[in-house]
């Protein structure tokens, strides 16, 4: 069993429930830590839908949380709407969006996520989905490798990463996670601090083959649909890419008239959370509320 921290839960419980009989949507279930603190706030008639893409995740998550208020759904949070709509619910109290990686897919080396441990070049969070980070290493173009790198990695070597990649498929494909960690020392040298230098290739790899930044530039047209007058939407970030998306779609929101901002400014996890748990550094939590 891995071990799994939901990040900044009890503030994101304070802020987005909202009413405790009420229906909730967790947009990524994970391992269900959040949902399961707050159905511990939640009283006897409320729901929590919870949507993965990840079929093991979803299993995982309703042997933890061991509660039938949670309805567990496999199906990205974009299909929130159309999942409502079929089970005849038209909106719901709160909505969290947790952008990160689940722990237990960084830690299971045949997920293909890590760095640390070797294992096969997957990187989808939906293994039934056709695109994986080996096909795209493997097939894509000098340009199409140096653009994700750029755009979705911030790597300003870019295109020496791409080209070593080009230089290496030629003699044999990479086919491990070790193989593209290599690969990319040839072109960005070894690790010298804390950060490997391919941790942004790898970032980079990820969101290509499961599309998460078109997803994350979708979330407030989600909430405009799923959220009831007074209920709120909560997003937790982890890169600078997807809080930027948030941050301008969560000002658009509030600049109709119809969307108030919860917090002006992120919330951050507390110098003891970090401590705790190191994946937290990164986190950023935006709220927003329904007029």
């Amino acid at each position: 069993m891995w071990t799994h921290i939901p990040i900044l839960a009890p503030q994101i419980a304070d802020l987005l429930l909202v009413n405790p009989q009420g229906m909730y949507v967790d947009g990524t279930l994970g391992l269900g830590g959040h949902t399961k603190l707050f159905l511990s706030r939640l009283g006897p008639q409320a729901r929590i839908l919870g949507f993965d893409k990840d079929p093991n995740a979803l299993q995982m998550a309703q042997e933890r949380v061991k509660d039938p208020r949670l309805v567990a759904i496999h199906a990205s949070y974009v299909r929130a709407p159309q999942e409502l709509a079929a089970r005849h619910i038209s909106q719901v109290d709160g909505a969290l969006f947790d952008l990160g990686l689940s722990s237990y897919q960084v830690d299971d080396p045949a997920r293909g996520f890590s760095l640390v441990h070797n294992g096969p070049l997957d990187m989808r969070f939906d293994p039934t989905q056709p695109l994986s980070a080996k096909e795209i290493v493997n097939t894509w173009g000098l340009d199409e490798l140096t653009c994700i790198f750029k755009e979705y990695g911030e790597e300003h070597r870019a295109a020496q990463v791409a080209h070593a990649i080009l230089t290496a498929r030629h003699t044999q494909p990479l086919e491990t996670t070790f193989d593209l960690k290599r690969v990319a020392e040839t072109a960005l040298g070894p690790q010298r601090g804390r950060v490997h230098p391919a941790t942004q290739i790898f970032q980079a790899l990820r969101i290509a083959c499961n599309e998460e930044l078109t997803n994350v530039s979708r979330v407030a047209e989600v909430l405009t649909h799923i959220i009831k007058p007074g209920g709120r939407g909560a997003v937790l970030t982890f890169h600078s890419l997807e809080d930027r998306l948030i941050k301008n779609s969560f000002k658009a929101l509030a600049a109709s008239g119809q969307w108030r901002l919860v917090n002006k400014h992120t919330i951050v996890p507390s110098y003891e959370e970090i401590r705790q748990n190191s994946r937290a550094r990164s986190a950023k939590l935006r709220v927003i509320e329904r007029i």
